[in-house]
C-alpha cells in the first residue's frame, strides 16, 4: 500500500485517474480510454468499467506502450484496473481529519523473480515517484518527470 495526502478536492484526485487529461496531466505522456463498444473516450470524459486502456510514459519510446482494462470505479474516490502482467491496482480516495488521502494497492502481483524484481520492486518505486510528482503537481510545485526519451534509467521516467 501507498498513502500520500494532497490538496486537493476528492473529485479532483479522480478525475486525474479516470479521464485522459487528468492522467496525462500528472502520470503519462500518452493515454487513451476507450469504451467497451470500442470509441475512444472525449479529454474530460470519465471512464468506465470494462474500459481499455493505452498509456505511454515520458521517457520511453512510443514502442514502450501499456494496455490494461478499467475494472471497477465510481466516478467519485474509488478506481481500480488491470495493469498489464503487474497485477491490479486499486486507487481509494479518503477523507481524514484535514487531509485528503490518495492510497494506491497493487495485488494480485506474480511472485516469480521477474515479478519480485519488475513488479514488486519497480513498481513500488515507480507508485513512489509517481504520487509524489501528483503531489507537486497538485499543490503547486514543479512537474518532476523526465521527458527525455534519450535519458535512461532514471527514476522519473
Amino acid at each position: 500500500m501507498t498513502r500520500i495526502p494532497i490538496k486537493a478536492s476528492k473529485q479532483e484526485l479522480y478525475d486525474a485517474w479516470a479521464t485522459r487529461k487528468g492522467i496525462e496531466h500528472w502520470f503519462l505522456r500518452k493515454s487513451e480510454y476507450k469504451s467497451v463498444d470500442g470509441v475512444l473516450r472525449k479529454d474530460d470524459e470519465q471512464v468506465k468499467a470494462g474500459d481499455t486502456y493505452a498509456w505511454r510514459w515520458h521517457g520511453w519510446p512510443d514502442e514502450t506502450e501499456e494496455h490494461g482494462k478499467i475494472l471497477a470505479c465510481n466516478g467519485r474516490d474509488y478506481f481500480q484496473f488491470k495493469f498489464g502482467d503487474a497485477g491490479i491496482c486499486t486507487v481509494t480516495i479518503k477523507e481524514e481529519p484535514g487531509h485528503t488521502i490518495l492510497e494506491l494497492v497493487q495485488s494480485e502481483i506474480p511472485t516469480d523473480g521477474k515479478g519480485m524484481h519488475y513488479y514488486h520492486v519497480g513498481c513500488k518505486t515507480g507508485w513512489t515517484f509517481h504520487l509524489a510528482n501528483m503531489k507537486s503537481i497538485f499543490e503547486g510545485g514543479l512537474d518532476l518527470r523526465n521527458k527525455d526519451v534519450n535519458l535512461k534509467n532514471v527514476i522519473n521516467a
